[in-house]
C-alpha cells in the first residue's frame, strides 16, 4: 500500500435486503489523507460493512496516527445500528462501487474540489436509481411493501423523488449559501460562499458556482460559474453530458446571461447573452464595429472563451450580433491569428 493516496472517508448509509448499498453519508471527507492515516485504515478501508470490532480497530488505528477526528467520528459510528464503511481512494480512478462514487460526490459538495476536479467516468452505471423517501433511502423494489407497512400504521410514506442522485442539502450544506428550493441542487454540486440558488435555479454534479453570484437558471452537468455572474429565470447552460460533444462550457467572472436565454459555448470574462438569445456553437454572428456598423460573419465556437462580448438578437433583421468593447476589426484578427 502506498503511503499517498487520493482521498478517504468514514460513512454510514443504507443496505437494501440484499445488502447491497443504496447510498452513503460522509460527516468529514479527506482529499489528500496523510501517511499515516493511509497506513492506519488500509486493512479496513475496502468499501465492505464494518462490525464494532472493525470500527474498535480502526479507532485505535486513527487515533495512534493522530487524526483526532477521524478516530472520534469512528467512535461515534459503533454500535449505530446503520451500516458503516470506510473507503480509500489510492488514485482517483473512475469510482468502482456507490461508496467510492458517492465519497467522490461528498468531495464536490464539500468543496474539497471543483467540477472536473476528480475523475467520474461510469459514475452513472454505479450509482442506483433510489426512492427518496421520508424514511430515507429505499430501493425501487422494495418500495411497494415499506408503502404497505406505513399505511399499516397509519402513517404515509412520503416519496419526494425517484433518482440516482439525491438532493445535496441532505448529505452537505455548505458556508454561506442561500438555496431556496433544496430539491433543485443535487449531492456533487459545488456551490461556492456568496452563492444564492433562487426557486427555479438548478446545479447538477459535478456542477457549480465560484461564488459569489445569483442563480435563477440551469447550471447543467459539467458547467462552472465564475465568481459575481447571474443566471437569469429559466435560462440554461449545455452540460457535458446534454452537448455530446468535447466542448467544455463554462461561465467567467461577471457574466450575465438573460432571462430564458441559453449558451452551448464557454464565456469568458464580463459577457452578457441578451434575455431570449440561445447561442449554440453553430450560431452565425454578425460582429459589428464600434460605430455598430456590421464588419463580417462568425460562428460562436470561434469566440468561444472571450472576455467583454454583448450578444444579442436584432429586433428588425433578426440576425445574432455580437458587440465588444474592443473594435470588431481587433478582435477578428485576435480570432483568425494562428500562434
Amino acid at each position: 500500500m502506498t503511503d499517498c493516496a487520493f482521498a478517504f472517508g468514514l460513512g454510514v448509509g443504507t443496505h437494501n435486503s440484499k445488502g447491497q448499498w443504496l447510498e452513503v453519508f460522509y460527516p468529514q471527507p479527506l482529499l489528500a489523507p496523510s501517511p499515516a492515516v493511509v497506513t492506519a485504515v488500509a486493512d479496513c478501508a475496502t468499501g465492505s460493512s464494518l462490525d464494532n470490532a472493525q470500527l474498535q480497530a480502526l479507532q485505535a488505528a486513527l487515533k495512534a496516527a493522530g487524526d483526532t477526528e477521524q478516530a472520534e467520528l469512528a467512535g461515534r459510528l459503533r454500535d449505530c445500528g446503520r451500516p458503516v464503511t470506510a473507503v480509500l481512494l489510492t488514485t482517483d480512478a473512475p469510482p468502482a462501487s456507490v461508496p467510492e462514487g458517492y465519497l467522490k460526490l461528498h468531495l464536490l459538495s464539500h468543496r474539497l474540489v471543483k467540477p472536473h476536479g476528480t475523475n467520474l467516468q461510469g459514475l452513472f452505471g454505479i450509482l442506483p436509481n433510489v426512492a427518496w423517501t421520508s424514511e430515507g433511502a429505499i430501493d425501487i423494489a422494495e418500495l411497494p411493501e415499506r408503502q404497505l407497512a406505513a399505511r399499516m400504521r397509519g402513517e404515509v410514506l412520503e416519496v419526494s423523488c425517484v433518482d440516482k442522485f439525491p438532493k445535496m442539502t441532505n448529505y452537505v450544506v455548505p458556508a454561506g449559501v442561500r438555496i431556496a428550493h433544496t430539491a433543485r441542487v443535487r449531492l456533487g454540486a459545488y456551490l461556492g460562499e456568496g452563492t444564492t440558488i433562487m426557486h427555479e435555479g438548478f446545479v447538477n454534479f459535478n456542477a457549480g458556482t465560484e461564488g459569489p453570484g445569483m442563480i435563477e437558471g440551469r447550471i447543467s452537468a459539467g458547467v462552472f460559474v465564475g465568481a459575481g455572474s447571474d443566471l437569469g429565470g429559466g435560462c440554461s447552460t449545455i452540460g457535458t453530458l446534454s452537448g455530446g460533444g468535447n466542448i467544455v462550457i463554462s461561465v467567467g467572472r461577471e457574466c450575465l446571461i438573460g432571462a430564458n436565454a441559453g449558451i452551448g459555448i464557454p464565456l469568458g470574462d464580463r459577457c452578457t447573452v441578451e434575455a431570449g438569445l440561445f447561442v449554440t456553437a453553430g450560431t452565425k454572428l454578425t460582429m459589428l464595429d464600434a460605430d455598430g456598423m456590421p464588419v463580417e460573419t462568425a460562428k460562436a465556437r470561434d469566440l468561444a472563451g472571450k472576455s467583454d462580448l454583448l450578444f444579442r438578437r436584432n429586433s428588425t433583421t433578426g440576425a445574432v450580433e455580437c458587440l465588444t468593447n474592443r473594435s470588431a476589426v481587433e478582435l477578428n484578427k485576435e480570432l483568425h491569428a494562428h500562434n
